[in-house]
């Protein structure tokens, strides 16, 4: 406690009011904010110029169709179970881990959906992943 006695020194001190009123206002705003954010409905992506990258054997391709839950296929299969989609992809990795690997995906679909496969790719080994777009309806 400061009496005053000592007047000849001068104290410099950190005033913290002001940094614990600034973080409890930040504090507050955040969680007032965060449960609005998106709820993962988002569009997937579409483009203008799409690249002119073929689809063929040197690439995996995955499907995911619109569904509860969404309907999984890898190259010529379609409506795989996730289990039997782990371990395909799994068998893909050990003979050649080197191939890309592109998800096309429904347009319905949330980007949640769209993640758990991609983190499911990434899971099996895979790290080329990418997505294949949609060329923009002209209007």
């Amino acid at each position: 406690m400061d009496l005053g006695g000592d007047k000849g020194n001068i104290r410099s001190e950190i005033n913290v009011t002001p940094l614990v009123d600034v973080c409890l206002v930040l504090l507050i705003i955040f969680m007032v904010v965060t449960p609005m954010l998106g709820t993962g409905n988002i569009s997937l992506p579409r483009t203008d110029q799409p690249s002119k990258k073929p689809e063929d054997q040197k690439q995996v391709v995955i499907t995911v169709e619109y569904g509860n839950p969404p309907i999984l296929g890898i190259g010529d299969l379609h409506q795989v179970s996730k289990s039997d989609f782990e371990k395909e992809l799994d068998e893909s990795y050990q003979r050649n881990s080197a191939r890309p690997v592109v998800i096309k995906a429904d347009t319905r679909l949330t980007w949640k959906d769209v993640r758990d496969v991609m983190r499911v790719t990434k899971d099996a080994g895979f790290e080329n992943v990418g997505l294949i777009t949609e060329k923009k309806a002209k209007s």
